[in-house]
């Protein structure tokens, strides 16, 4: 859906919402008269209010409206448990990257994945994995997925600078954008050129030898609004980030070697290129996006083995051109769009270090149960694999308002994806057998060889959608929808939603919510082959959760809101590698049943027109449902508070303190429970200095707190994150 129909629709929404209270004296005067009954006159007068650059004002308050659920409307009213950062929040609280924006949303915690590759995972009410397929990231609606693995592209880490706003959709969200929309939905949209409005540029420098840059440009050019952004981010890492004893440290005891190159450091470098442009005229819009990770380090190593020839490559593309009609039909608005997704992940990886002596089985794979031989690897266990994803998809929205207090959305898409597969190695099968005593670096190409870790595939997807808003009394609104869809590679999947939403008084509003959503397998789940980390799964089902949520949002002033969300869950079928009977593999299955419930409480206080407070806290409690077991690593409990102070004339200065406890260890890890920590951060800005320039100082993690993120148990002492860190920036605005 383009942005100009979003603002078109999200204006006639506020207009039947708002207008009650804008033709009435008084809240309860609204409360008791008959408001469902408005005047063709004061509909008039509401469409005009809400056009025009005072529709784009109000548009761009943001903070109250919502369109990740696919209905533009206040927050408080959506069908939906969201949140929505603008780019004036992001600014203030100093957040760089997208990772560091969603800390500040209730039940949302930004972790690190043990695999692949340290990046980042969303863990959302006890709802996690490695690779963090149930969190589904958008951008301006369209999905940024990565079939391989599920989850994101590899290595992501995406600058804040094309960001207008986060919509952060809590919950279910199949019934409305389809596979992986399971624990939450994350919908980042772009700054037009009427948002950016003339050139910026900015650099940012600081600790862990930080260097960041940006330009941004946009305006109004012969009918069009343009928009282009460009980032590049670089950074060494933290040199603290010790780890003391890694997998190879055992393999070394075992074997008497000395191969680990523990302890030293996280490989935790990187360097990132960004770029946007946007493209808007009348009913056309048009987007280019591109995305690059170069020389990523790999954290503690993919095998959690730190080695020094871990290199990480990732490269995104995603392209739109959408189309939108509001004048074909009476009552009717039209919405066709066309899009290409590209991904290549280039790993170039050293499992194990250089001098580590590895059991080997005789399909040539590690094997510490049954093993052929003990091989030394004088240049390491090397695995150079490449992968390459096409996607190209197309959607066709159709909204229909003809019938009185209803609002029809109906949708059609369909989806071709290809991922095509190289590797070059000196271990695995048509490499070694286990009969050999020694084997250098010299690399096998495995490419288009049936004996390669993943064949080439592709998968086909076909979906359709309805969905119904209904306003059947006043102050009442039902909403009704579902969303089939059928895989070429598993089958067809059926996911509803229904939400009541209430307003039970003029400052308080109640929603009762069901939905139901699915995590699709990936491509690895359903077709790894000889791979000593997994097997796949062709009789995979997908993972599907059901969730009822009850939500009271209070306002009882315009300066005060307080929120309350009850959520209750379970998950069928969750997909994971489980050890195969007798043999050293292991192959996805649906694996386990979870269930899980909890609270996420939020405030929000402008205390004084200078002075604003946020705070939130939220509690799950999640659980195998065949053992009860807590899951592991997930925090039981998390609290956020910030304050954003405006003071003297263009200076404002921003903290934030986050609290995450709780986390418990996976059944047979006898290490005590991971560590609480929180942190502290500041950021003090100077904007307009001599009319042009913007000044920047932030100190992240303000006391130096030793924070640690879950890891496996041949890491002990789990993952150091960073330390102390201070950056000075400086923006020019012309």
């Amino acid at each position: 859906m383009n942005r100009n129909k979003q603002r078109f629709n999200m204006s006639r929404t506020l207009c039947k919402s708002l207008i009650p209270i804008l033709f009435s004296s008084y809240p309860l005067a609204a409360q008791a008269s008959d408001t469902s009954l408005i005047t063709d006159q004061q509909m008039e007068e509401a469409e005009r209010l809400f056009s025009g650059p005072v529709e784009e004002d109000y548009y761009r308050t943001d903070a109250v409206l919502v369109s990740a659920t696919g209905s533009a409307k206040p927050i408080f009213l959506a069908p939906s448990v969201a949140s929505v950062i603008t780019k004036e929040e992001i600014k203030a609280m100093g957040a760089t990257t997208l990772d560091e924006v969603l800390e500040s949303v209730p039940g949302l915690h930004v972790s690190m994945s043990p695999s692949p590759n340290y990046q980042a995972q969303w863990s959302i009410r006890g709802i996690h994995s490695n690779a963090n397929p149930h969190v589904l990231l958008l951008i301006n609606g369209q999905p940024v997925q990565d079939f391989h693995q599920g989850g994101r592209p590899s290595q992501f880490r995406l600058p804040v600078s094309m960001i207008s706003r986060v919509e952060v959709i809590r919950g279910p969200g199949s019934a409305v954008h389809g596979a992986d929309a399971f624990a939450g939905t994350i919908n980042v949209i772009t700054k037009d050129g009427q948002e950016i409005a003339g050139t910026q540029g900015g650099y940012r420098g600081g600790s862990f030898a930080r260097k960041d840059a940006w330009a941004m440009t946009g305006g109004q050019y012969q009918g069009w609004d343009i928009a282009m952004t460009l980032d590049m981010m670089k950074s060494d890492g933290d040199d603290e980030r010790i780890i003391e004893r890694d997998f190879q440290t055992l393999l070394d005891e075992g074997f008497n070697t000395s191969a680990s190159l523990a302890p030293r450091a996280m490989d935790t470098q990187h360097n990132i290129l960004n770029a946007y442009l946007g493209l808007n005229r009348e009913n056309w819009q048009i987007y280019l996006w591109g995305w690059r990770e170069n020389d990523r380090g790999a954290g503690a190593g993919l095998a959690n083995a730190m080695a020094d020839g871990n290199r990480l490559e990732s490269d995104v593309v995603l392209g739109s051109v959408a189309y939108h009609n509001d004048h074909w039909f009476d009552g009717w608005e039209f919405d066709l769009d066309f899009n290409y997704f590209y991904h290549q992940a280039i790993t170039n990886l050293q499992l194990f270090p250089p001098g580590s002596v590895l059991p080997i089985g005789s399909d040539g794979n590690l094997s510490f149960t049954n093993p052929a031989g003990f091989t030394l690897f004088t240049d390491g266990f090397i695995g150079f694999p490449i992968r390459t994803q096409n996607q190209y998809s197309t959607e066709a929205v159709a909204l229909y308002d003809g019938i009185a207090q209803h609002q029809m959305r109906f949708s059609v898409g369909y989806q071709y994806t290809d991922v095509t597969y190289k590797a070059y190695q000196n271990w695995g099968p048509g490499v070694l057998d286990g009969t050999q005593t020694v084997v250098d670096g010299s690399l096998t190409d495995l490419t288009g060889d049936p004996r390669i870790f993943m064949p080439d595939v592709d998968r086909r997807l076909w979906y359709l959608s309805a969905q119904d808003e209904w306003n059947f009394s006043k102050g009442w609104e039902l909403t009704l929808g579902a969303r089939y869809d059928h895989y070429s590679d598993f089958g067809g999947t059926f996911n509803p939603r229904a939400a009541l939403v209430w307003q039970t008084r003029y400052d308080l509003t109640t929603k009762l919510l069901y939905g139901r959503a699915f995590r699709a397998p990936s491509f690895t789940n359903i077709h790894a082959q000889n791979n000593p980390i997994g097997l796949g799964n062709p009789d995979l089902d997908p993972a599907i959760l059901d969730t009822l949520e009850l939500v009271f949002d209070y306002r009882p002033t315009p300066d005060l809101r307080l929120a309350a969300n009850l959520f209750a869950y379970t998950i069928d079928g969750l997909i994971e590698f489980l050890p195969d009977q007798g043999e050293a593999t292991t192959t996805s299955q649906n694996a386990r049943d979870q269930k899980g419930h909890g609270i996420e409480l939020e405030g929000e206080w402008q205390v004084t027109n200078s002075l604003q407070l946020t705070s939130n806290m939220a509690w799950q409690d999640s659980e195998d449902k065949a053992s009860g077991d807590p899951v592991p690593n997930a925090p039981g409990l998390q609290a956020y508070l910030a304050g954003d102070w405006q003071f003297l004339p263009d200076w404002a200065i921003n903290g934030q303190w986050i609290w995450i406890g709780q986390r418990e260890r996976a059944r047979g890890d006898s290490r005590k429970a991971v560590d609480d920590y929180s942190i502290t951060n500041l950021t003090l800005r100077r904007q307009a200095l001599f009319e042009h320039l913007d000044l920047a100082l932030a100190v992240r993690n303000l006391f130096d707190e030793d924070v640690r993120e879950p890891s496996t148990s041949v890491i002990p002492d789990d993952y150091p994150m960073n330390g102390r860190e201070i950056w000075a920036e400086l923006q020019v605005n012309l």
